[in-house]
């Protein structure tokens, strides 16, 4: 990271005691780096974080995944459904696959473990503000191989529930956030097609709507990182 660089950050955790140790760490990083951290907000639940991310458009939000009023798998969806143009990097007390890969499933730029929070985080900054996903050495093999498997998965699944090209198409641009104009727009097709794709969708989902749908993605592997 620069020195010329000047991260603007959001801490999305309900501890304010954890809160507070990750402001004094981050402190220590531009005393000692000559970085430019500024933490704009500090929320403990979903819906805070959610206002506060549109208020404030913060660089870089670093989310818990446990919080009050939701989990952080959600809280990533709904960053993607009101246009969050930053980077999320996930501080979690959870190392098991299955929460990494559903994480960076959902969106998250990199993910740190909380027990080691004084060894990753300045790495993992260093490489998310490069544009690039960080998570550390000791998981990304086995997060590899799970996205494999799962796009293996994935093809099957696609596969049963009949999804046509166009409606994957569809269906990523939804993950993305975008509105049914701005589908209609990269997919050069008109809006009330964008609307029959969605419904035939929500139809082979079982869903009644946009983030049921992309939830519903989720679980069933069909939205890729």
């Amino acid at each position: 990271m620069s020195t010329t660089q000047k991260p603007s950050i959001l801490l999305v955790d309900d501890d304010q005691r954890f809160r507070q140790g990750l402001l004094t760490l981050l402190n220590f990083y531009n005393v000692n780096n000559s970085w430019s951290l500024e933490v704009v907000g500090e929320a403990s639940s979903q819906e805070q974080a959610l206002k506060l991310a549109a208020q404030l458009s913060p660089s870089l939000i670093m989310l818990d995944l446990e919080l009050a009023g939701g989990d952080g798998i959600t809280t990533l969806i709904h960053l993607k459904e009101i246009s969050y143009p930053g980077k999320v990097l996930i501080l979690s007390g959870h190392q098991e696959d299955d929460w990494i890969f559903k994480a960076m499933q959902a969106g998250a730029a990199g993910y740190v473990f909380k027990s080691r929070l004084a060894t990753q985080l300045y790495e993992a900054i260093t490489t998310v503000s490069k544009l690039e996903i960080y998570l550390p050495a000791e998981v990304a093999s086995g997060f590899f191989h799970r996205f494999q498997a799962d796009f293996d998965s994935y093809l099957q699944t696609r596969s049963r529930l009949h999804l046509t090209e166009r409606e994957q198409e569809v269906l990523h641009w939804l993950t993305q956030g975008a509105s049914n104009e701005e589908i209609a727009k990269h997919l050069y097709v008109t809006v009330a097609t964008v609307k029959a794709h969605l419904t035939s969708i929500f139809e082979k989902l079982e869903v009644t709507s946009r983030t049921q749908a992309i939830v519903t993605a989720l679980k069933l592997g069909l939205i890729q990182a």
